[in-house]
């Protein structure tokens, strides 16, 4: 069966992605998480949280993302996790083909635009073994995936 182009398995979603009880729980989640930040509260898990935004790649509507993040000299580093699932979430293909309007939120504080650049090589090693040490979740994530997790640096303008 095939939607959008993507084939789909028998629940009739794209493999590597989540079923529609999921999305209304991430969804839920998300809203709360937002107030939190919004509200002043830092952290979730153990975790760093900031509010990105951007901008939807085929709506064109606006979209905000509670994630956690890695403050680095000044910038912010966010992994492209999607919960160890098989491919990148929305909201990465969505920084990508809007680059130009995206903006963090810090806790109790207003959004600032940023400029996103995918890490590779010697920076994306030095900012992967911080991430592994200091959210050892997110290296057993990554341990078990099939596919290398992107790390994004934000840095406001």
């Amino acid at each position: 069966m095939s939607t959008e182009g993507r084939t789909t398995n028998g629940a009739g979603r794209a493999p590597g992605t989540p079923g529609r009880f999921s999305r209304w729980m991430q969804r839920r989640s998300n809203a709360r998480l937002v107030r939190k930040v919004r509200g002043g509260k830092a952290t979730f898990m153990g975790m760093d949280v900031l509010v990105l935004h951007t901008v939807g790649r085929r709506s064109g509507a606006p979209r905000e993302t509670p994630l956690m993040w890695l403050p680095d000299e000044g910038d912010a580093v966010l992994v492209v996790a999607s919960g160890g699932g098989s491919r990148n979430p929305d909201w990465h293909a969505n920084l990508v083909a809007h680059p130009d309007d995206v903006a963090i939120e810090l806790p109790g504080r207003a959004p600032v635009p940023a400029v996103p650049h995918e890490l590779a090589g010697a920076d994306r090693e030095r900012a992967w073994r911080r991430v592994a040490t200091e959210q050892p979740r997110i290296a057993r994530y990554q341990s078990k995936a099939e596919r290398q997790y992107p790390l994004v640096r934000l840095t406001p303008r």
